[in-house]
């Protein structure tokens, strides 16, 4: 796939100086520079980008100086070429998206769309929904991140040391997200590289499975959160009055169980210290009121601010 892409690239720097025979006609292609500039400026941004193809946004801010926010192209270990989202203003930049979580269908319970739980329904027999935060199935696209559940190969393949998480509204454009989000935080502590470097081996630690734990003794790691927009006072507030005294704002955590041992994958913003996990943590599978990525979210749990966005996960 790579020399393809270099083929292709030099291909079309020459095509200025020489002619192209198909059908045994000839076709005289027009050039594209003219002095060193490039006539079509869309399509110098796409040499540009190309020419910084790297394994992560990372990758792109320290070895060839990316400042821009942005659609950039990526690649894997075994050359699979692919576009993602890098955030280099936050935190010093270098954020791939490899991920979100966007709820079609707050009813729903774990039906038609529920990628990150089960599109299925409940079935104790598929313990593990869709599974897929613990393998490589990819879906969606970047810039429809806000629209739809997305994950890219980078969510398996990139080595992180940290994440960072948004939460945008729904349908958002993507040129807006940064600004349009609700909360905005990321982790300092590098407990991704602690757990594999990646959502994918963490969640192989720390399996995303019905009734394989109880609630506050089997839960996953929780980690402090460094706010970039937002703060514990707001967070707290996102949820109802109801919930409020059943966690602690200012940490992201991984995988915890409620009271029926249905499993969440994530709890956005939030370390919880009691049992109806479903009301304020996302990515469940568990009995049929508890199933769905937004498992038990609609109601008076929590605000629309919650409810009506993709919660985007980003690695560093």
């Amino acid at each position: 796939m790579l020399l393809r892409i270099i083929f292709m690239i030099c291909a079309v720097c020459l095509v200025h100086r020489y002619q192209f025979f198909i059908s045994g006609g000839v076709v005289t292609v027009k050039p594209i520079l003219a002095n060193g500039t490039y006539l079509n400026p869309e399509l110098g941004k796409y040499h540009a980008r190309l020419r910084a193809l790297s394994r992560s946004c990372r990758d792109i801010k320290e070895k060839f100086g990316g400042t821009t926010d942005g659609i950039y192209y990526l690649t894997t270990a075994n050359g699979v070429m692919y576009q993602a989202f890098c955030d280099m203003t936050t935190a010093g930049g270098g954020w791939t998206l490899v991920a979100s979580v966007h709820e079609n269908n707050i009813n729903g319970k774990c039906t038609l769309g529920d990628r990150w739980s089960s599109e299925q329904g409940f079935d104790p027999k598929r313990p593990d929904g869709e599974g897929t935060w613990m393998n490589t199935a990819t879906f969606g696209t970047a810039e429809g991140a806000t629209s739809d559940d997305y994950k890219n190969p980078g969510y398996y393949d990139i080595t992180g040391d940290d994440v960072s998480v948004w939460h945008v509204p729904n349908d958002a454009q993507l040129q807006n997200w940064a600004s349009s989000a609700t909360l905005r935080y990321h982790t300092e502590t590098k407990f991704l590289k602690q757990n594999g470097g990646s959502l994918y081996h963490l969640f192989k630690k720390y399996p995303v499975r019905f009734g394989a734990g109880e609630c506050k003794d089997d839960s996953g790691p929780s980690i402090p959160v460094v706010y970039d927009k937002g703060d514990q006072d707001s967070t707290k507030n996102l949820y109802a009055s109801t919930v409020r005294d059943q966690f602690e704002p200012g940490f992201v955590t991984f995988r915890v169980f409620n009271k029926k041992k249905a499993v969440m994958a994530l709890c956005s913003g939030i370390k919880p210290t009691g049992c109806n996990t479903e009301h304020y943590c996302i990515g469940g599978v568990g009995q049929p009121d508890q199933c769905g990525d937004f498992a038990g979210l609609p109601g008076d749990s929590s605000s629309k601010e919650i409810t009506e966005a993709a919660v985007l996960i980003f690695y560093r």
